[in-house]
């Protein structure tokens, strides 16, 4: 039986996660978190089905041993190839990005016609589409794979000229095809939250997962009796790991969790 003091496992494949686990900290800022960021093998986007379940299996294996309560896979690639075939394997609640997200596109669309942005992985899968569809039947979904973006948000190039011209290039499609709602699918693209906007116009309403998945996080672990009944004395409340690259990693995280990050410590994740 999960101890309701038990911190949450959060992971991603670098540092786009760390969006979510901002939204966990706003939401629920009692409970305890283990993040990985899998930055030896960023990005997944690119990456078989097979192989993403492969890694995924192996960071939750990783999480384990933290004794964590609950999992989020704050990856929107690793959610779509990766949660349904991990969801058995545990007796812990996991929950991933792509419902709650794909719910508040169906709900915010005026004119029924939604865009979404990921990474190849993601757009390939269906899944979005799929999701939104048995919500939603008489919607037009228009997917658009962005695979430069991670890397530019992992190099830190949020305001860069060259991350504004790719950005543009990929979001031209999308405005042709007069969407009213544009879903940042993968959990990078909230840090380029400012560039996006601009370049869609103040008419697309920009849908966020990363809020949505801690509110629909904050709902699991009520339903299971699993909120936290406050902080524990003398426990780092926050504690992170990468798989690569720890200094770079703590260095961009200081950015997005200012105060929250202490250390990184690197793991070797083929170990698990």
């Amino acid at each position: 039986m999960a101890d309701r003091n038990s911190p949450i496992g959060v992971f991603d494949s670098g540092v786009g996660g760390l969006t979510v686990a901002r939204e966990i900290m706003r939401q629920m800022p009692e409970e305890r978190i283990v993040y990985f960021g899998d930055t030896a093998r960023v990005p997944y986007g690119n990456k078989s089905g097979n192989t993403v379940i492969r890694f995924t299996r192996q960071i939750i294996r990783f999480l384990l041993t933290q004794d964590v309560k609950a999992i989020v896979i704050a990856c929107n690639t690793a959610t779509a190839y990766a949660l349904e075939a991990v969801e058995g394997e545990l007796d812990i609640p996991i929950i991933g990005v792509i419902h709650a997200g794909a719910r508040t596109a169906t709900q915010a669309t005026k004119n029924g016609k939604i865009g979404i942005i990921g990474t190849e992985g993601t757009i390939r899968s269906g899944v979005y589409t799929k999701v939104m569809m048995e919500m939603r039947p008489d919607i037009e979904v228009t997917g658009k794979p962005c695979p430069l973006l991670v890397p530019l948000v992992e190099e830190g190039l949020l305001h860069d000229s060259v991350t504004d011209e790719i950005a543009s290039r990929y979001l031209s499609e999308l405005k042709g095809k007069y969407i009213d709602t544009l879903v940042l699918g993968c959990t990078h693209y909230p840090l380029l939250r400012s560039t996006v906007g601009r370049l869609m116009g103040p008419e697309v309403t920009l849908v966020n997962p990363a809020y949505e998945t801690a509110l629909e996080l904050k709902s699991v672990l009520t339903e299971a009796d699993l909120l936290c009944s406050g902080p524990a004395e003398g426990q780092e409340q926050y504690l992170f790991y990468v798989s690569d690259l720890a200094e770079k990693f703590t260095s961009f995280a200081m950015s997005i969790l200012p105060g929250a990050v202490k250390e990184t410590r690197q793991i070797n994740i083929e170990e698990f």
